[in-house]
């Protein structure tokens, strides 16, 4: 999904206690009420990508998408090839709700800000946030295991967490490619698959490839090579069950790595791109005022 310049999102509202953060709180869905729209996994994990979340909130997310997730058939996650299946469809289904800010947003939120440091702002800020995500497992699972340990939980644990980062990469994603003047193609369920392609393959999405844009679903290959990225992340995510403060900062560390390394890989080929298209976005006048 794309946030307009006026900040517009259907799943989201602006919420009075992170104003100006550029972040926004999930909100009803348009066919049905806010306890509803609650109850959906991918307004949670929209929610979760936002970087004006604080630690506290961010572990209510995550143990609620924990709980919410325990609902899409959790058994499958004991078998290698049925967890790939799941994260694949699970990460399917969250992509269009992921909410990418437009290049005015953008800036509106970081003036004065060239484009290669407002690209740099916004990956440290997607690295602080996938960190952030870790630090909140190896909280969820602290007190999980503080109570009666039960092994079926911790596979759902791990899920979410891995959903919640691919989210926040996704996002990324998104508005590095708006930065760049190669705006992820297509409307909706296309966009959505566009930015999981340039996820999965560490690239920009080339515009002016034929075919682009004009798939909706993933292929074969695709969702093979797609759920194996994801079972990998899912493994190392396996670092949140350590010991607690332990689990949480190498979760936190291992979560903020990749995200930084996904990013420049990105950023290094929309560079490319833009420079063969000639497409420079002119400079930006001083920010006036606070």
């Amino acid at each position: 999904m794309l946030i307009t310049s006026d900040g517009r999102h259907p799943l989201t509202h602006p919420d009075p206690d992170r104003a100006g953060t550029g972040e926004r709180a999930a909100a009803p869905c348009p066919d049905g009420p806010a306890e509803l729209a609650a109850d959906r996994f991918e307004v949670t994990v929209a929610e979760l990508t936002g970087d004006g979340v604080d630690p506290g909130r961010r572990r209510h997310l995550l143990a609620r998408l924990v709980a919410q997730l325990r609902g899409r058939g959790v058994g499958e996650l004991f078998k290698p090839a049925g967890a790939m299946r799941w994260l694949v469809q699970a990460v399917t289904d969250v992509a269009p709700y992921v909410p990418i800010r437009d290049l005015d947003t953008l800036r509106r939120h970081h003036r004065g800000l060239d484009d290669e440091a407002l690209a740099e702002r916004l990956i440290r800020n997607a690295a602080r946030v996938s960190a952030g995500v870790g630090a909140a497992g190896g909280g969820v699972s602290a007190v999980q295991w503080a109570a009666t340990p039960t092994l079926l939980t911790a596979p759902v644990l791990l899920a979410a967490e891995t959903v919640a980062v691919v989210a926040v990469e996704l996002k990324l994603v998104g508005e590095l490619h708006q930065l760049y003047g190669v705006p992820v193609p297509g409307t909706g369920a296309e966009r959505a698959m566009n930015m999981i392609h340039s996820w999965a393959s560490q690239r920009g999405v080339n515009p002016v490839v034929p075919g682009v844009g004009v798939g909706a679903v993933l292929g074969t290959a695709a969702r093979r090579e797609l759920g194996e990225l994801l079972l990998r992340r899912f493994g190392r995510n396996l670092t949140t069950l350590g010991p607690f403060l332990t689990g949480a900062a190498v979760a936190s560390y291992l979560n903020r790595r990749a995200t930084r390394a996904l990013a420049d890989r990105v950023r290094a080929d929309l560079r490319t791109q833009r420079r063969a298209l000639g497409l420079m976005h002119p400079p930006q006048p001083p920010a006036i005022g606070p």
